[in-house]
């Protein structure tokens, strides 16, 4: 079902537009902008004191989730991305490089869903319900791009965004009780 559902984002979707979109949305530089736009709204309302302490949580979720799926989890489980499978490497559209040969999980998924599930458990936990759930479609939308170029499974992305946003959950919980009050959001 996997490599069905592969194929069928892969290329069944293929169409020009989404070939020269994509491989631009999913890059992590597009998004610097979106990222220190994120930085400015959340000291307008928090200050420093806290826009520090949430940005250090940012960092050691994502941190701890990045490396976790890349040297552990990668390793470990050894799937192949499609694009570096010998069965099905010829049949990939391949819209930007390869990269590494392991797929599973998707850094990419892991790294934008441990960051939207900060967000939403923390600045955007009182906001309207559309924020939050913007900021996962937002993650989502850039996790299936990866899909898409020929770099990932579905079940990667999916995987990706469990261990991204279970690993985020936990960084907030031990965020509330380490950083105390003054800190949190």
């Amino acid at each position: 079902m996997d490599h069905e559902l592969f194929h069928f984002i892969n290329q069944s979707l293929a169409n020009p537009f989404l070939d020269a979109v994509l491989p631009v949305f999913r890059e992590k530089t597009t998004w610097i902008p979106l990222y220190l736009l994120m930085v400015f709204l959340l000291y307008s309302s928090y200050g420093w004191k806290r826009t520090l302490w949430l940005l250090l949580c940012i960092g050691v979720v994502m941190g701890v989730a990045d490396q976790f799926a890349a040297n552990v989890l990668k390793p470990w489980v050894g799937r192949l991305r499609p694009c570096a499978e010998p069965e099905i490497a010829g049949q990939v559209r391949e819209l930007v490089n390869c990269g590494g040969k392991w797929s599973f999980p998707s850094n990419h998924a892991t790294n934008h869903f441990a960051l939207a599930t900060v967000l939403a458990l923390t600045w955007l936990k009182d906001k309207a319900w559309g924020w939050r759930l913007g900021i996962f479609l937002w993650a989502g939308a850039i996790a299936l791009a990866q899909v898409y170029v020929g770099k990932h499974y579905p079940g990667d992305i999916f995987a990706g965004a469990l261990l991204g946003s279970f690993i985020a959950w936990i960084g907030v919980l031990l965020y509330r009780n380490f950083a105390g009050e003054a800190a949190l959001p």
